[in-house]
Formats: structure tokens, C-alpha cells, sequence
């Protein structure tokens, strides 16, 4: 443990994304525009100190990690009991 005092810690996320097309027609798509993020704290930590413990929180994010690394995605449907391949649809 680091043992920095931390209080009043926030994050602001926003999803920059862009949902369209029509159920009915079978054209729904999404586009993701970007993430934003925000942290606001309070501390009297030093500011090494602080930027050591954020920078940890940072890269051990799982949210942060999958935004900003190419990961592979496996996808697999089932129905009663049985595969169920859908052509046309996101698969890994």
C-alpha cells in the first residue's frame, strides 16, 4: 500500500458514441467518438507522490485498458442448448 491521504476523490466519465440506424431495417451500428475522463482530488500528499499513485491507478484500469488497447473479442450465441451462428452481426 501507498499510503497516501486522499479525500473527496471524484471521476467524471463521458461517452462520446454515436447510436443510429433502425431496428426494423436491420441496420443498427454504433460508433464510438471517445472517452473522456475526469479525476478531481484532494490531498497533501507531495506531488510525486500523487502522480505515482495516479499513474498506477491509471494503468491498472481495466476500463482505461480495453478503450485504449486493441482487444480481441470472441463472441459466441447459443440457443436451446445449441450454437447459433447470426450472419452479419459482430462476431471475434
Amino acid at each position: 500500500m501507498m499510503k497516501i491521504e486522499v479525500k473527496n476523490a471524484r471521476v467524471k466519465v463521458r461517452f462520446r458514441k454515436i447510436l443510429g440506424g433502425s431496428v426494423l431495417k436491420g441496420t443498427v451500428f454504433n460508433k464510438w467518438e471517445g472517452v473522456d475522463t475526469h479525476l478531481s482530488l484532494e490531498s497533501d500528499a507531495p506531488p510525486e507522490k500523487l502522480a505515482h499513485l495516479i499513474r498506477n491507478a491509471k494503468n491498472g484500469c481495466f476500463a482505461e485498458g480495453l478503450i485504449v488497447q486493441s482487444v480481441p473479442l470472441t463472441s459466441t450465441v447459443e440457443v436451446n442448448g445449441e450454437p447459433f451462428p447470426i450472419e452479419g452481426a459482430a462476431a471475434g
